[in-house]
């Protein structure tokens, strides 16, 4: 274990028994036995289908954990800006794809520039722009460079918008000697958090029709398609029994969040994931009845979701809410004990992706003791 100075000041409570409890807050706090788990029951899912995953590393921004996933039969990891890529591939992690549009000339040129050391190096494509830069930088290189046609769906963030649009994209593509057409990917974000699962499938399905229909055209227009990619933790169940894709986007599946635990599964069953992923944080002032203060506030926590949840430490019933920059605000129910200065609370994080990019550390903990520490290698690599 590295006891280079920027994993942080928890370094001296690796392996000591009770250090969970000691950890300098706010940490970014990891249980390896539900994460494992989680790891397990996904590759289970998955386990003599002809579908496997490649899970969206945008989620954990992590070599380490990327490698995991790999080990369990991940046929790689996607990512979604260059700067998250070109940190994971130094860092060991050799079958990347970039799945949002590349259409900067430098971070072209940069990423083309990291294919004679991978195994595999693949981009999705919504635009001619797009695929002339890669051609260039491709051919420039001397290397064959693999892409997939970026079908919109949804919200349309990015992707062709019609079948007939990423028909004309794949023959500009197969124009060009230094460009291999895989097949196509697209991701129905909208769909993941519906709640209510009658609903997510039905809006799952009708999506699921409309790649479906652009699937078939492309295979039509150049033959079996060898990557049909998508889908995400929220949906993977609905997509799985649709056979439209044979490589899927889970992410948010190795942590879970609040946004995601507020899902519904189908049929009133229980998710097959379970959270371990928390902000850890301690009361610094307790001076005022039913109320106290920590130390984890808007830094902490991404703000683009509901509340964090608070699981341990403080009463059920108990709010968090922020206070500042620095700060939360913890409302105890009616009745309960106050809290003191030195507590420490543990918290669900709102949601996790954005949350992971505001620490550069995992504090990896069995039980009530931290075991590891794993650098967040891609956090602040919005480029």
């Amino acid at each position: 274990m590295s006891t280079d100075g920027k994993l942080g000041p928890n370094q001296r409570l690796i392996g000591v028994p009770g250090s969970r409890a000691a950890l300098a807050t706010p940490a970014l706090v990891l249980d390896l036995d539900i994460f494992e788990q989680n790891l397990e029951r996904m590759a289970e899912i998955f386990d003599g289908r002809p579908e496997g995953i490649r899970p969206h590393a945008k989620t954990h921004k992590c070599a380490t954990i990327a490698r995991k996933q790999m080990e369990r039969g991940a046929y790689g990891v996607c990512c979604a800006k260059p700067g998250e890529a070109i940190a994971l591939a130094e860092a060991g992690v050799r079958s990347l794809l970039l799945t949002s549009p590349v259409v900067d000339p430098y971070k072209v040129e940069t990423l083309v520039g990291l294919r004679g050391g991978l195994d595999e190096l693949i981009f999705a494509v919504d635009s001619e722009r797009a695929v002339d830069l890669l051609a260039r930088a491709a051919g420039t290189a001397g290397v064959v460079i693999s892409v997939l046609i970026d079908v919109g769906v949804g919200n349309n963030r990015t992707g062709a918008r019609s079948t007939e649009a990423a028909v004309a994209l794949g023959r500009h593509i197969t124009a060009h000697a230094s460009l291999e057409l895989l097949g196509m990917q697209c991701y129905a974000g909208h769909v993941q958090h519906i709640e209510d699962p009658v609903a997510r499938d039905a809006e799952g399905r009708r999506v699921l029709e409309g790649i479906a229909a652009t699937k078939a055209a492309l295979t039509e227009a150049f033959g079996p398609l060898k990557i049909v990619s998508g889908g995400g933790t929220g949906s993977y169940d609905i997509d799985l029994e649709a056979k439209v894709f044979n490589e899927f986007q889970v992410g948010s599946y190795v942590f879970m969040d609040v946004e995601y635990n507020a899902v519904r599964p189908r049929g009133n069953a229980a998710w097959p994931f379970e959270t371990s992923l928390f902000v850890q944080t301690t009361v610094v002032s307790a001076n005022v009845e039913g109320r106290a203060t920590t130390d984890a506030g808007y830094k902490s926590f991404a703000m683009d979701g509901p509340q964090p949840i608070v699981v341990s430490g403080a009463p059920e019933g108990t709010v968090y809410k922020f206070l500042g920059d620095e700060h939360g605000w913890v409302h105890l129910p009616e009745g309960a004990a106050d809290l003191a200065a030195g507590d420490v609370l543990s918290c669900v994080t709102p949601h996790c992706d954005p949350t992971v990019n505001l620490y550069d550390v995992y504090h990896v903990v069995r039980g009530d003791m931290l075991v590891d520490i794993w650098p967040i290698e891609a956090r602040g690599r919005n480029w």
